[in-house]
């Protein structure tokens, strides 16, 4: 694995951790180019249903790392790789089938945050801080990025944050949608482990199939096309479904076997 990350599977789990809290897990070009491949390998295994990610100690992440700009970002194509690498994790993370949650304490600062916002879910410590700085720098934050970005918390929220690149506090990040909850530091495990038991032991054949057309959705499509139809006949005619209608007229909980 790539330093600077650290990637574990817990049972029906992935988890994937910034693990430079010397650096308040600032993210190097390394590890920005090595996260297509750690979640191609979580879409890939059977066993893995959901993918957590999250930071070492006591922050999430502070950003891409600045340091490493004057070597790499030192000119256009330099600049251009090193972008490249960034979307290209940004791409890989928004598009899992299989749900991914972000677990933040601390900072969640420029490409920390761009790696939450990149997940489907996103669970905050009350500590946490969230901050988009691209403006900081002189940078013009991408396409993609900005698209999601507007797509979660809308323009005018959109444009606050990446305009005056402000931090903005827990309680607030979640008055605009931008995470999903808030808990104590000290419940914040457990509540997203509570989360994470929750979506394993739902259908993953109609988790996975409604992730993708939310994302067909931010990607501006405005009806239904062949795949939506072909999602929603596979899952009408697939074990989950007769499983879960059972367990309804049963009265028990549902014993999903889709992988």
């Amino acid at each position: 694995m790539t330093e600077g990350l650290e990637f574990v599977r817990d049972g029906e789990v992935g988890r994937l951790t910034l693990c430079r809290p010397a650096k308040m897990n600032a993210v190097s070009s390394a590890m920005w180019s090595a996260i297509p491949d750690v979640v191609a390998e979580v879409e890939r295994d059977r066993d893995l249903k959901v993918l957590v990610v999250t930071g070492a100690g006591e922050h999430f992440s502070a950003g891409a790392d600045i340091g490493e700009f004057r070597a790499l970002r030192s000119s256009a194509n330099g600049a251009a790789a090193y972008d490249r690498a960034v979307e290209a994790a940004v791409r890989a993370l928004a598009g899992l089938r299989k749900p991914s949650v972000a677990v933040v304490r601390g900072n969640c600062i420029g490409g920390g945050c761009q790696l939450a916002v990149a997940c489907d879910l996103r669970l905050a410590a009350t500590d946490a801080r969230f901050g988009i700085t691209p403006a900081k720098l002189g940078i013009v934050y991408d396409f993609e990025s900005t698209r999601r970005l507007v797509a979660l918390v809308g323009p005018a929220h959109a444009r606050y944050l990446l305009l005056s690149a402000r931090l903005l506090d827990a309680r607030r990040a979640r008055e605009i949608g931008l995470v999903n909850d808030v808990f104590p530091v000290e419940d914040l495990p457990g509540e997203a482990e509570d989360l994470v038991r929750t979506l394993c032991a739902r259908s993953q054949a109609a988790v996975r199939g409604m992730n993708r057309i939310v994302e067909k959705v931010l990607a501006g499509a405005r009806a239904a096309d062949d795949e939506v139809a072909e999602i929603r006949l596979a899952a009408v005619h697939g074990e989950d479904y007769a499983e879960g209608v059972a367990a309804f007229l049963e009265r028990r909980p549902p014993r999903f076997t889709h992988r």
